[in-house]
């Protein structure tokens, strides 16, 4: 039987923002105490978050600047024990998919005692202890992560070598203002970071175990339109905007009921060990895992058509291809990944909850010969 559920109050397009006030109204918050959590200081400027600021809706607000990428369980500490003695009742995330993890996350532990990052690092490897304790309203930054749709949160352990993830289905987001206005400005290599990043979702939803006719149909309208828009991303159309914002909305929906597979399982020490943008790391991967998965992905046909592709040799191609036009390496070694690293690489590439939600299995000897795939650029070797 197929399952969907995805309670957010979603609110997408052009000064969407401007519904956070009467958003915060209809939450009956008991102390009226709101931590509004901001990839940097620019975003209090705006006029909705100014007025907030300013007590003119009668709200106390305690503004947090976080600007780290990738959180770490030491980051998250600092800012729980920063905030905990605020009392929020809400936290309103505003920023790319790192302020969204830690804000969904912040949820889950006000109204815990937590007195060093060991005790930190327990909690959230106790994952049934997850119940949120305040709600939150997710504002994103940037058109990619889809984060302001999902249940869960990616909390980095770089010192134990993990990936570590803060989940309860009761933690949604009580509301979702999807405003393209918000990604203004946003920098050519993380818009396309961010919108492969979107692509990666939505194509891992489909194939996804667990995948459903609902999340199959978001999947697909989310890539068809980042992928037909992406051209004109690149070339700096405005309305590339609004259609990257709209992709990765759908693409978050998609995924929030199905979770990730083989693509963000193996991007993560990607990542974590060498610095590889999260969006470009899985774009990176999408191509092979396709290949891998082509024989047990059900409406193939379907899926390579919203990807503009017609199998995935040709995706590995145009998406190369896209990464370089937006001033980014296409392969591991102009990275800085050291092929010696790659077998290390592939035994921590096996993330319980990913890699196991892949329709193929997959094991270390399969993830690293995708690294060997991906390790220099394919025109290069020829």
């Amino acid at each position: 039987m197929n399952h969907y559920y995805n309670p957010v109050h979603t609110i997408q397009g052009p000064g969407s923002v401007g519904c956070l006030p009467e958003l915060l109204k209809e939450m009956h918050l008991p102390n009226r105490r709101v931590l509004l959590l901001a990839w940097g200081e620019k975003v209090f400027q705006n006029q909705v978050f100014s007025k907030l600021i300013e007590k003119e809706d009668k709200f106390k607000i305690y503004p947090k600047v976080f600007q780290e990428s990738n959180p770490t369980v030491e980051q998250l500490f600092d800012i729980y024990q920063e905030t905990r003695t605020f009392d929020p009742s809400a936290v309103v995330a505003v920023g790319g998919g790192s302020i969204m993890d830690v804000g969904k996350s912040l949820c889950c532990l006000y109204g815990n005692e937590i007195t060093d990052v060991n005790e930190l690092r327990e909690l959230i490897k106790k994952r049934n202890d997850h119940e949120p304790k305040v709600r939150w309203i997710g504002i994103p930054t940037t058109a990619g992560t889809g984060s302001e749709t999902t249940c869960w949160a990616t909390i980095w352990d770089p010192l134990k070598d993990a990936k570590r993830s803060v989940e309860n289905h009761e933690n949604y987001a009580y509301a979702a203002l999807v405003d393209p206005q918000m990604t203004e400005g946003m920098p050519l290599k993380l818009a396309v970071s961010s919108a492969l990043d979107a692509v990666a979702h939505a194509a891992e939803s489909y194939w996804a175990k667990g995948t459903n006719c609902v999340s199959k149909a978001l999947a697909l309208n989310a890539i068809q339109i980042i992928m037909t828009h992406v051209e004109d991303l690149l070339n700096g159309v405005p309305e590339a905007q609004d259609a990257m914002a709209q992709g990765s909305m759908l693409a978050g929906m998609a995924f929030s009921n199905t979770k990730t597979t083989a693509c963000h399982s193996i991007s993560y020490p990607l990542t974590m060990h060498y610095g590889i943008p999260h969006g470009t790391a899985v774009s990176m991967l999408l191509a092979p895992v396709l290949g891998m998965n082509a024989a047990r992905t059900e409406g193939l046909e379907e899926l390579l058509k919203a990807l503009k592709v017609a199998d995935a040799k040709e995706l590995k191609k145009r998406i190369s291809n896209i990464l370089l036009r937006s001033g980014q390496p296409n392969c591991l070694r102009d990275w800085g990944v050291k092929r010696e690293d790659l077998p290390h690489l592939a035994q921590l590439g096996i993330t319980k909850g990913r890699a196991d939600n892949n329709p193929v299995e997959v094991t270390p000897e399969h993830v690293q010969a995708i690294l060997e795939e991906i390790y220099m650029d394919t025109a290069e070797e020829k």
